[in-house]
This record gives structure tokens, sequence and C-alpha cells, in this order.
């Protein structure tokens, strides 16, 4: 189930900080920074706002990673708006956050709006948010290069059978070489190389 940024109180992270069996990481859909947005998309909250959460995020679990969702052309957005979603993604560093083009969906309100954005305008946009999201999240990832962390080994890899992919404690994922016999353990793990939104490494 998606969060939504109203529902993140204080004490939800202050259990994440403090509970052992959490993980610190926290999904935070902005789906857009531009305050003008976010008051046709219904959303309940502004940038400013939105930008207060993250900073508390940071302060209270500077360990934690943090995910999105954004989505770019949403009907009336303008290039303007765009560089307050681009300016959200600069302060807030995500580690990861999934992008999405707006579609039309029948039946509701934003279908039947004027200003659609064409779709070459959304299309450069798209391209120019994923390229700075990825660059930011690699930024991110490098900082556990060289690292031994606990992981929870989860499967397989669906890749390569050699190897296993387990969680690290704030979320994102390690590769290496094991067997299925180490699923469902906890292992401490060598990060020897940053991926972007996952690590290649070794069990130790």
């Amino acid at each position: 189930m998606t969060s939504h940024p109203k529902d993140l109180s204080d004490k939800l992270i202050e259990v994440i900080k403090n509970e052992p069996k959490v993980c610190r990481h926290i999904h935070l859909p902005v789906q857009s920074g531009s305050s003008n947005i976010l008051k046709v998309m219904n959303r309940r909250y502004d940038k400013e706002r939105y930008l207060e959460l993250v900073e508390k995020i940071k302060t209270n679990i500077p360990e934690a990673s943090l995910s999105t969702d954004i989505m770019i052309g949403f009907p009336g957005e303008t290039e303007e708006d765009f560089l307050e979603t681009l300016d959200v993604v600069e302060k807030a560093r995500y580690d990861q956050a999934f992008t999405f083009i707006y579609s039309k969906r029948t039946g509701t309100p934003a279908s039947v709006m004027e200003n659609q954005v064409p779709e070459d305008v959304v299309k450069d946009r798209f391209d120019r948010l994923l390229k700075r999201v990825n660059e930011i999240a690699d930024e991110r990832t490098k900082r556990l290069e060289g690292k031994t962390v606990r992981a929870l080994v989860e499967d397989v890899n669906d890749h390569d059978s050699e190897l296993v992919t387990a969680r690290l404690d704030n979320n994102l994922l390690v590769h290496f070489k094991g067997d299925k016999s180490l699923i469902g353990s906890m292992v401490e793990v060598k990060l020897l190389e940053a991926k972007g939104f996952y690590y290649m490494g070794e069990m130790e």
C-alpha cells in the first residue's frame, strides 16, 4: 500500500527510528513538486509542507533511504511547474524514484481538463527528470560502497542462479554468490560495487 504524506506522523518517524524490526526506509510519494499542481490533484499538502517532512526524516533518521512517486505531464503542468519538481528532487535526494507519465483515465476529473500537455513536451521533461533521478540515486548508493552490512536473503537471483538476492535495512538490494539454503537467513555482506539502485557484494 502506498503511503500518503499527510499520514506521516512524528510518532511513525520515531517508530521507524527506534524499532529494530522496522526497515529504515520511507516511501513518500510527492507526485509533483509544484504546489499549484498538487492543489489541482487534491493532494492536501504543498511543496513546502512536503519538504518539511523530508527534512524531519533526514534529521531524525539520517541513515534512512527515501523513495517517491513522481508523475510528469499532469494537465496544466507548465515548465515552471516541472522545474519545481526538479527542485524537490534536488533537495530530497531520493534513493529511488518511481517515475510515471500522466495518462488519461476515463471517469477521472483530470481526463476532461483543458491544457493537456503535448506528448513531445512530456517526453522531454520525463527524460530530464529520469536523468537527474538516476544520477542522484547513483551518488546515494555509492555512500555505502565498501561497507559490510546485515542483509536478509530473499531468493535466488532471477538472472543468475549462482547468485542470491538480499535486502538491506534501508530496503535496497544486494546480489552475491550463494544458494537457496541461505533464503530466510540474515547474513553479513560486503558491498563491493554500487549499481545505482542495488549492489554487488560478497558474503563474509
